[in-house]
């Protein structure tokens, strides 16, 4: 069975995310495994080829800062149609110029299970309805709230500009396009920990505390902190370190974005892979994340909203971490185009990696 839906998988990846016709060369960038799981690039290579794709893999190394590429790399990279990224780089430099980055897909479904569930095979076209469908909704709201049970509360609405988005093709397609914070107002619980956003990996990458802490902004500037003491003097910190060691300003608020899919899962607890965590477990609708430290997406330091209920002109699109697609104007259609999407979203996972 696992070998079927991977085969689906594979397939919605190369032929619905990618486009990619029969015959097409694919090229597989992977790092040695750890963030991704070991043997999920030999398996993508076998089905894809299967399908009857010519399909190359090739090792490349891990950087906490991007780096360049090898020149055979490099080499390599334009022979081929499709450059499939099973390794950070793909993802650390999706707000950033990619060498042939048109033609470039970052996966984050990490593990076979991931690739293989609903994650992976709910048709790719679909997700992208949907993401087409919410960025016009936030594009069109004249009210934006935003609130979480640990008491966030934000709200606003977006500047008339287009909405800016990575160059990299995403499979699965798990968030609508960051919204920026300018225009918006008001404060965000932060709870549990602080974590990088997945563009550069440092030491410390987590800031763990306990209790929470509400920060207060008005548009893409921090106005102050609240809470416990030693909580908002460790997170201050943090940051403050993270701003002197990369040039960073600390107090930058860029933008934020929740996760659109019902089917992405993170089975475990978060702090065990926090690098895997903050790379994976975005996607769904049960996260919120904002991009911070650092005028530019993502940012350094993100910081995570657990089951947000996002308002739009009086409706909850979000509600208390679940997403209701046919509360979107045009989510209902997209929903009857895909009844496996629809049936998804009626029993949606529930696993994010934090309790």
């Amino acid at each position: 069975m696992i070998h079927d839906r991977l085969q689906t998988a594979v397939a919605n990846l190369a032929f619905g995310c990618a486009q990619a016709r029969p015959g097409a060369r694919f090229l597989i960038l992977h790092e040695a495994p750890g963030h991704y799981e070991s043997g999920l690039c030999e398996d993508v290579h076998r089905v894809a080829m299967a399908l009857g794709l010519t399909v190359e893999c090739r090792e490349i190394p891990f950087s906490p800062e991007p780096a360049d590429l090898p020149a055979p790399v490099l080499a390599a990279m334009e022979g081929a149609d499709h450059i499939l990224y099973l390794a950070r780089l793909g993802d650390q430099m999706r707000f950033r110029p990619l060498p042939h980055g048109r033609k470039s897909i970052v996966s984050y479904a990490v593990t076979r299970a991931a690739m293989a569930s609903a994650f992976g095979t709910i048709p790719h076209s679909a997700m992208l309805a949907l993401k087409a469908a919410i960025n016009t909704a936030f594009q069109n709201a004249r009210h934006i709230r935003v609130t979480c049970p640990l008491g966030s509360d934000f709200a606003g609405r977006m500047a008339p500009q287009p909405m800016a988005d990575v160059g990299i093709l995403r499979f699965p397609m798990a968030v609508f396009a960051p919204v920026p914070m300018q225009g918006f107002a008001g404060q965000i619980a932060l709870a549990r920990f602080l974590v990088g956003t997945g563009s550069l990996y440092y030491d410390p990458f987590v800031h763990r505390f306990d209790g929470v802490a509400r920060v207060a902004f008005t548009g893409t500037r921090i106005t102050g902190y609240d809470g416990p003491r030693d909580t908002v003097a460790g997170i201050r910190a943090h940051i403050a370190g993270l701003a002197s060691r990369f040039g960073l300003d600390g107090d930058f608020v860029h933008s934020w974005h929740a996760g659109i899919h019902p089917g992405c899962a993170y089975v475990g607890e978060a702090l065990d892979n926090p690098g895997r965590w903050t790379g994976s477990a975005f996607g769904n609708p049960r996260l919120l994340h904002v991009h911070t430290c650092g005028a530019y997406a993502p940012g350094e330091v993100c910081w995570n909203l657990l089951d947000p209920t996002i308002t739009l002109d009086g409706t909850p699109l979000w509600q208390d971490g679940r997403l209701h697609p046919d509360r979107i104007p045009g989510g209902e259609a997209v929903l009857r185009a895909c009844p496996d999407l629809a049936a998804l979203f009626a029993d949606p996972v529930q696993d994010v990696g934090i309790t």
